[in-house]
């Protein structure tokens, strides 16, 4: 009977360890079908982004523009169709676009699955400059970016000589973008000599010497007060905290 006993168990613990081992060869077998799956999954998806042609750059939207053509805008992205929509060069894209003068920024993205959205943000004047016999657009940084046939009535005019530097024009539309609505109403033209020599010529024949684009704010609101106080030829808010007003423009240098 022990040795039968005996028999019994070394069967059962036979058995036992041969369930173990085919229990572990399954295990192993599934562990290596799961990592080639992984990997043919992994190595289908860079093909299928990186190779394939279903993923590939088939279209360019453009949004935002205004001055612009979907066009231009294109032809200056120039976007390789036809390429992986991953591989693009997004920030390239930008740069070229961004050489359009009108263009103050744009934000170029990838729309899955084959699609490039280019979003512009176009300058906006706030004046206008005649340059070399164009009239062209100036905005709020001092950028000159856009054309016009003659000066539209609704923007002030920038009058400068040859020599004026780029940073007297950043000066002048400085000034010009901080002008309340009424006071710009008045403004027929600004005069720009230097960065620190800017005057505004207003319509009914007044001038008015601003000096340079700092305090502009506080200069307009001390300027409104003089124009309602006192009528003169010519104000003087170049130093807003001491402002001056000029009834005989003879004895108060060039202007």
């Amino acid at each position: 009977m022990a040795d039968r006993s005996s028999t019994d168990t070394f069967e059962r613990t036979r058995r036992r360890f041969v369930r173990r081992q085919r229990a572990g060869r399954r295990r192993r077998w599934r562990l290596l079908l799961l990592v080639v799956l992984l990997l043919a999954l992994v190595v289908g998806g860079l093909w299928l982004v990186f190779l394939s042609d279903r993923l590939a750059v088939q279209g360019v939207e453009v949004r935002g523009t205004e001055t612009l053509s979907t066009g231009e805008v294109r032809s200056a992205a120039a976007v390789p169709t036809g390429e992986p929509l991953a591989t693009l060069d997004l920030a390239a894209i930008e740069a070229r676009i961004e050489t359009l003068a009108p263009v103050r920024s744009v934000d170029v993205s990838r729309q899955w699955p084959d699609a490039v959205l280019v979003e512009v943000e176009e300058r906006t004047p706030v004046a206008v400059v005649s340059i070399g016999g164009e009239f062209r657009g100036l905005d709020a940084e001092g950028v000159v970016f856009d054309r016009f046939r003659k000066a539209p009535p609704g923007l002030p005019r920038v009058e400068v000589s040859a020599d004026v530097a780029d940073d007297a024009l950043v000066e002048a539309a400085a000034i010009v973008a901080v002008l309340p609505g009424d006071l710009a109403a008045k403004v027929d033209h600004v005069e720009v000599r230097t960065v620190d020599q800017v005057s505004l010529a207003l319509r009914d024949g007044r001038t008015v010497r601003w000096g340079s684009a700092d305090a502009s704010e506080q200069k307009a609101q001390v300027l409104a007060g003089l124009l309602a106080a006192q009528q003169a030829p010519i104000y003087d808010v170049s130093v807003p905290g001491q402002p001056t007003v000029c009834t005989q423009p003879a004895v108060c240098g060039d202007d």
